[in-house]
């Protein structure tokens, strides 16, 4: 599966209203560590569809960013059912990426 891009006007439907867990990686393209992660959620979204994985730049959707309390980057965050449930700070590998789904 590919990693979905989202932004204010589809964030509902793509992350919200999905019938799966949605991972959201919080990222900036200024942000080196944000840079070091995608290549891993890249990794990861092709070896698994039981995870739904999407990428929200914090600048071009502020208002996503301010609602879930973004305050560094790169932060995921696992929803389900519309909820978020787990949140992540940092750069992390990819072992580390895999608990925080299953968590």
């Amino acid at each position: 599966m590919s990693v979905y891009v989202v932004n204010s006007s589809n964030f509902k439907q793509e992350v919200l209203e999905c019938d799966k867990p949605v991972v959201v990686d919080f990222w900036a393209g200024w942000c080196g560590p944000c840079m070091a992660l995608s290549p891993i959620v890249d990794e990861l979204s092709a070896e698994t569809d039981k995870v739904k994985f999407c990428k929200l730049n914090v600048d071009e959707a502020r208002d996503i960013a301010m609602e879930y309390g973004i305050m560094s980057i790169p932060t995921l965050m696992l929803f389900k059912s519309g909820d978020p449930v787990n949140v992540s700070v940092g750069l992390i590998d990819k072992e580390k990426l895999i608990s925080f789904i299953r968590s």
